[in-house]
């Protein structure tokens, strides 16, 4: 039986048009996607007439109000009962599906699912993680990218572990390669948290992973790791930058090929290959971050996200769900639970 999966239908910078169009779109590419729409009935409805073949397979949730892009944190878990976000994941919490998608406040959407879900058992915090684009066929896992500025070594082993699993169901690798993200390669670099965090995952027998050291940050997109663990802070510093360059490098281009007569030209011939690095940079081709470490799946889409994106934010949150996400990284906590160091044990 296929997923059923509540989609904020009011989060994003479209709201409910596009939120969906891309559902429609996820269940066109998958037959049997069931969802639960949550937010303004009157404009889900009206979204929904554009697909008519979805009506069949979606539920409307009625929910007041909505988690805007200034709420803090606080505000957001005050009004969690009678917002779409709060409400879509309290549908997890129920039981009454599988997972959720929200392209909302990313912020609200931490504390809001950690509140409800709470962290599996072995997890001390959860992790933002997401598949970053590489010079490879194969997107590279991150994480943390922003929901824990400060980490211990514990933290660091439990984000690999379940860096590895979400490795193993988006790629189908047995054993993912997994790096610390570090200031050099050499096994004597880097501060004693991720030193500590090193020597745990080296010295934990049986995990389904690969740790291979260290790794720095201008070796993210290269493809030759497969996850890359890292704090929250380092983490989000790196994808900004990461963000930051694609654009760099997408106007640089647009700015030579419109120079002269003779780039323009150029361009045309050159169109094919444009094309492809614009569609292998193109967030919506990457959308959908996971909070993993939750007793539950919960997706963040980009706000800006068109409907092609959403629908891969849908499919991610699928795949946790039909590979058994959670099951897979209690498997593996299970092994590095005597592994931790004995300095973490006390914090």
């Amino acid at each position: 039986m296929r997923p059923r999966i509540a989609i904020d239908a009011m989060g994003g910078d479209e709201g409910p048009r596009v939120m969906v169009a891309g559902a429609a779109l996820a269940r066109h590419r998958h037959a049997g996607f069931q969802f639960l729409f949550v937010g303004d009935e009157a404009q889900i409805r009206e979204a929904l007439k554009d697909h008519p073949n979805l009506s069949a397979a979606s539920e409307i949730l009625h929910a007041p109000d909505v988690v805007s892009g200034e709420d803090k944190p606080g505000q957001a878990l005050r009004t969690s009962k009678t917002t779409s976000m709060g409400m879509a994941v309290n549908a997890v919490k129920i039981g009454e599906v599988s997972a959720a998608v929200s392209a909302g406040n990313t912020g609200a959407l931490m504390a809001i699912a950690k509140l409800a879900l709470r962290t599996m058992p072995g997890i001390d915090r959860p992790a933002l993680s997401a598949l970053l684009p590489t010079m490879k066929d194969t997107d590279v896992v991150m994480l943390d990218l922003g929901a824990n500025t400060e980490c211990n070594s514990r933290n660091l082993v439990q984000f690999a572990v379940m860096g590895a699993a979400y490795s193993r169901i988006m790629h189908g690798f047995d054993r993912p390669k997994v790096k610390l993200l570090n200031i050099g390669t050499e096994e004597a670099k880097g501060t004693g948290t991720i030193q500590e965090a090193a020597a745990t995952l080296k010295g934990a027998a049986g995990l389904h992973m690969d740790f291979l050291g260290f790794t720095e940050a201008d070796k993210i997109s290269t493809g030759e790791v497969d996850v890359i663990v890292t704090d929250g802070f380092s983490g989000n510093v790196a994808l900004k930058a990461l963000e930051g360059t694609a654009r760099f490098v997408t106007d640089l281009l647009k700015q030579s090929f419109l120079s002269s007569l003779r780039s323009k030209i150029g361009f045309l011939i050159s169109r094919p290959a444009t094309e492809m690095l614009r569609d292998q940079l193109d967030p919506n081709n990457h959308n959908g971050a996971v909070f993993l470490g939750l007793n539950g799946v919960v997706v963040k889409s980009h706000g800006s996200a068109d409907a092609k994106g959403v629908a891969n934010a849908v499919e991610v949150a699928a795949r946790l769900v039909e590979d058994s996400i959670l099951e897979r990284i209690s498997e593996d906590l299970t092994k590095i639970s005597e592994a931790a160091p004995v300095s973490e044990v006390a914090k």
